[in-house]
């Protein structure tokens, strides 16, 4: 089977096109209930907000974690998974890892080829200065 090639200067157009749609790509906000020495995480769905994640949602839950501790032991924490920020920084870390690869198992083929390219250059440049009469 032979792949399709991307010329070189392609690659961060393409990187660039996989983040931007990254980027619009839907994230899920999620409060964290933690009452004493127990957590749990709650999703936020109806408007994705921070502000919604208060002590008062905590309660509202009726978890059984926070049924026996007082209104000041509840702690809550706002946070967001899969954001374009973390999304990015996979997709970077991936395409980084994947090109050292490459280069590491090219490299000695890639030389190879270009000292042949030279002496090959060389060769015919020593061919033509030596015409006599010239």
């Amino acid at each position: 089977m032979h792949l399709p090639h991307l010329p070189l200067p392609l690659l961060p157009l393409l990187s660039l096109l996989i983040s931007l749609t990254a980027a619009y790509a839907p994230t899920s906000i999620f409060c964290k209930c933690a009452c004493g020495y127990n957590s749990t995480l709650i999703p936020i769905t109806s408007p994705p907000s921070c502000s919604e994640c208060n002590r008062q949602f905590c309660l509202k839950q009726h978890l059984p974690i926070c049924r026996d501790v007082g209104d000041d032991d509840i702690f809550t924490t706002c946070f967001q998974r899969d954001s374009a920020k973390d999304q990015a920084v996979v997709f970077i870390f991936i395409v980084a890892t994947v090109g050292l690869l490459g280069y590491a198992g090219l490299r000695g083929w890639v030389g190879e080829v270009i000292k042949k390219w030279r002496d090959r250059d060389r060769t015919a440049g020593e061919r033509y200065e030596a015409l006599p009469g010239a």
